[in-house]
């Protein structure tokens, strides 16, 4: 019997919340493939769950920047070099040039690239000219040799076609069916029990995604607590907000929770918060996974007029779409679905029927076009 083909998927995160990145490993298991998923180990870094498929974390001197980034695709590439491989799948570009380079030493081995947002125009880049440019030349110097792209959206596909002339696929950041068996109770998950529960969830919680006035619209609120279930840079700053206006008893901070569990916290909240700004081209044109999350969770959702968002909540009729954001029109659109049952009501109901067509299993018949099954 001969042995299975080997699958090394790469990502720069430390494994724990990208649930992208694990139902594509799943997929591929599904597929046929023995399976290594390589990531990195942070200080703050804890252990991950037990997985269909083998996981390894590269410890690093450097964290952030520069020097994290191209130390992640030395060690990468060296990673790489020495291992047999029938697939490496790189998810984004920070790991191209690792992926690629080790590629060019293994013949026949297949190299297909996951681009989760437009990478180039992520807002960490906003007025830094000279790491943009890098970042650049390096994806203008690989893209147009790969042979198969695929990424989230629709818009997404469209900007790098207009810019590479090459054809994308797309296989969104749907959800899976949800189907819990026990969800533990407010009380156990440290939710307060007799009031409305808001939340914004999500592993990048960020500048210009709509956290700080989400916090601010707090104010404007009565009897209810928004719940910030994630990790990411603007943290610190909501935090001092949340203790310099006196709001800690409405604004309870979860951090980076493993995808089950965030999903139950997620189950409890009466509405979902979903806020980019479409103040740079990634954001504008994204379509972020916790839309996905709050619809199989049954969780109504208000959300920013961003084109891939709007034109989900409205077709389905999950949610509220906000076309002015401010923290008042935040918290007027709040206050609307907490005093109107009927609505909030009709909005989960829809949730549910939307779960139904809008889950992972219908979304990962895609890849079967990327990912043909083996022997």
């Amino acid at each position: 019997m001969s042995a299975r083909k080997k699958a090394i998927v790469s990502v720069t995160n430390d494994l724990l919340t990208d649930n992208r990145v694990d139902k594509v490993c799943c997929f591929l298991v599904e597929q046929g493939y023995d399976v290594t998923l390589v990531g990195r180990l942070r200080n703050s870094s804890v252990e991950l769950p037990e997985r269909n498929y083998r996981t390894k974390r590269l410890k690093l001197s450097f964290d952030k920047g520069a020097l994290f980034y191209a130390a992640y695709n030395f060690r990468l590439f060296w990673f790489l070099a020495f291992r047999k491989a029938d697939l490496l799948v790189c998810n984004d570009l920070d790991t191209l040039l690792g992926n690629y380079a080790a590629s060019k030493l293994k013949p026949g081995c297949r190299l297909v690239y996951d681009t989760h947002e437009y990478f180039t125009e992520v807002p960490e880049l906003a007025g830094r000219k000279r790491v943009k440019r890098i970042w650049e030349g390096i994806e203008s110097w690989i893209f147009p040799k790969l042979k198969t792209i695929y990424t989230v959206n629709n818009s997404i596909a469209r900007l790098y076609e207009e810019k590479y002339k090459k054809k994308l696929l797309v296989v969104r950041n749907v959800s899976p069916q949800w189907m819990p068996k026990n969800i533990p109770g407010k009380e156990i998950l440290g939710i307060p029990e007799n009031k409305l529960i808001i939340i914004l969830q999500g592993a990048g919680i960020n500048v210009h995604r709509g956290a700080e006035e989400a916090v601010e619209a707090m104010q404007y609120i009565e009897n209810a607590v928004l719940l910030i279930v994630g990790d990411g840079d603007v943290i610190p700053s909501l935090k001092e907000n949340v203790e310099k206006n006196n709001l800690s008893d409405k604004v309870l901070f979860f951090g980076k929770r493993p995808y089950l569990e965030m999903m139950q916290y997620t189950y409890h909240a009466a509405i979902g918060l979903t806020l980019d700004k479409p103040n740079n081209i990634n954001y504008q044109y994204s379509l972020p996974n916790k839309v996905f999350d709050y619809i199989h969770a049954g969780t109504p959702i208000i959300c920013t007029d961003l084109i891939e968002v709007s034109t989900l909540v409205e077709k389905h009729k999950v949610g509220i779409v906000l076309k002015d954001f401010t923290p008042l029109t935040l918290a007027d659109a709040i206050n609307q679905l907490a005093t109107d049952s009927n609505l909030l009501n009709e909005l989960k109901a829809n949730c549910q029927k939307a779960a139904l067509i809008e889950n992972w299993e219908q979304e990962k018949t895609i890849l079967k076009e990327i990912y043909p099954e083996v022997v």
